[in-house]
């Protein structure tokens, strides 16, 4: 009965609109626990302090829900049907993360996870609970352990038929269903990730310094960025795809099929968002992943963006933000004028 279902599982998940299903047991990785220590110890979570709240869960799935006798890992493909490069030759523009250039991940994705969990429930029975991102569950390496895919030197999940631009979710479950092989890595000698990444945070294959990582500067980090590393931000403004887009792997991805995907944001003006008050910016980004990090740390991004771009014509458009409220726009938007008078950035 449990093949059967196994199967009728992972028919259903694809018309729902999954990429590839597979499943681990909540104990199968074991090694998580002390790589995620060895992470902390070294403060490579920067200001996350989150990563080392509940740890012990982080750590296992297992300790998480101890009912759990098996993990079911899903893929959701978000496949760029462009270069997403190609905007980082765009001074004037602003470079945003393919993920999160349509609608939020997190409620497409947990609406499927959770039709999905409903129509196991009905088949099966048992008890779920669903995961996207958004609790102390180390998707990952579980969906390694699922055989979905593998981390890559850039540590990120990448698969032989999907290539790496793919969301997780998880539904955790009492039932206790046939099990996939693990996958193992199959980077090889390739360092592209890692050759490419603009602040080199990555002290060494398969390890990921936050602290550098201009996803973690544009998302997570509170406050001014280190001046050092603003300089080589370039136009990124919310995220960094860079790893990802050079991944030999991505020649197998599959196109996106949620519409919800398709890009609404596009590369808009750096002087145009300069502009947003908090108001027009909750506005424009509603619905987005975007609007999370609120409009105070998104145009300090975009400032450095526009002290990036080598063009005078810009100038005026931070100069107008040199007495911002918060501080750290204030902060962004004067150095990026002295930026751009001494003839810093692109051109």
């Amino acid at each position: 009965m449990s093949e059967a279902l196994k199967a009728a599982l992972t028919a259903r998940a694809l018309e729902e609109g999954f990429s590839k299903l597979g499943i681990c047991a909540p104990d199968a990785t074991p090694e998580t626990a002390g790589r995620l220590a060895d992470w902390l110890a070294k403060g490579r979570q920067g200001q996350m302090g989150w990563m080392a709240e509940r740890a012990e869960w982080r750590g296992s799935a297992a300790a998480l829900w101890p009912e759990a006798r098996s993990v079911i890992m899903l893929a959701e493909v978000y496949t760029p049907a462009s270069d997403p490069l190609a905007v980082l030759d765009m001074p004037d523009r602003a470079a945003v993360s393919v993920y999160a250039q349509g609608k939020d991940y997190h409620d497409l994705v947990k609406r499927r996870l959770k039709r999905l969990g409903r129509w196991l429930i009905d088949q099966g029975g048992g008890e779920i609970k669903v995961f996207v991102d958004t609790a102390p569950v180390m998707e990952k390496p579980l969906a390694q352990a699922a055989g979905l895919g593998w981390q890559g030197k850039h540590t990120n999940l990448l698969s032989r038929d999907l290539g790496n631009w793919f969301f997780l979710g998880a539904i955790f479950t009492t039932l206790d269903l046939p099990k996939d092989a693990a996958e193992v890595s199959h980077c090889g000698s390739c360092t592209a990730c890692l050759d490419i990444c603009p602040t080199g945070a990555f002290p060494a294959p398969y390890q990921l310094d936050a602290r550098r990582c201009i996803s973690y500067l544009t998302i997570e980090h509170k406050g001014p960025v280190d001046e050092g590393l603003r300089g080589l931000m370039g136009n990124r403004i919310y995220g960094c795809d860079d790893c990802l887009a050079v991944c030999p792997w991505n020649k197998f991805a599959q196109a996106a099929q949620d519409l919800g995907y398709q890009p609404r944001i596009g590369a808009p003006e750096l002087a145009e968002l300069a502009a947003l008050d908090d108001a027009a910016f909750r506005a424009r980004f509603a619905g987005s992943p975007i609007k999370r990090i609120g409009r105070d740390r998104f145009v300090r991004n975009v400032l450095y963006a526009i002290g990036n771009s080598g063009m005078p014509a810009l100038a005026p458009a931070a100069a107008a933000l040199a007495g911002d409220a918060d501080a750290a726009v204030a902060d962004a938007a004067r150095w990026a004028v002295a930026r751009l008078a001494h003839g810093g950035g692109a051109a």
